[in-house]
């Protein structure tokens, strides 16, 4: 996380993999600016939450926005829901106006290539994790 501590975001919106589980943990919470905030879009096992729960509530960082959990959902008895200085949205950072038309469009164009013997777009790597 080096020249974090110039941020004012940290954003994650990277795959869960064995290099990015745990990705924020509380060494990294440590290096980031005490007024910036962490927002993760990207996928729960990427924020150690217990020690986000510390770092918020001790005021080590600014605040911080989740969309996603390591469980979801996110818990009733999660002692994230007590957090002044955190926003939780219920996994819904990838609807977009247009979301539906894209993926419209992109399964149309991977159904016509599947039936041309084409290579298909937006494949997942399921070696790489994503």
């Amino acid at each position: 996380m080096t020249g974090s501590k110039r941020s004012d975001y940290v954003v994650l919106a990277v795959p869960t993999t064995t290099a990015t589980s745990g990705l924020i943990n509380a060494e990294g919470l440590a290096c980031i600016n005490p007024e910036a905030f962490l927002i993760n879009v990207g996928r729960g096992p990427l924020v150690d939450e217990a020690a986000l729960a510390v770092a918020l509530r001790s005021k080590k960082i600014g605040g911080a926005a989740l969309d996603v959990f390591e469980q979801e959902p996110l818990p009733a008895d999660s002692p994230l829901w007590e957090l002044e200085n955190l926003l939780l949205t219920p996994h819904t950072a990838g609807l977009t106006d247009k979301l539906w038309e894209r993926h419209y469009v992109l399964i149309s164009e991977n159904l016509h290539r599947y039936l041309a013997h084409q290579p298909l777009l937006a494949l997942v790597d399921k070696t790489k994790g994503y």
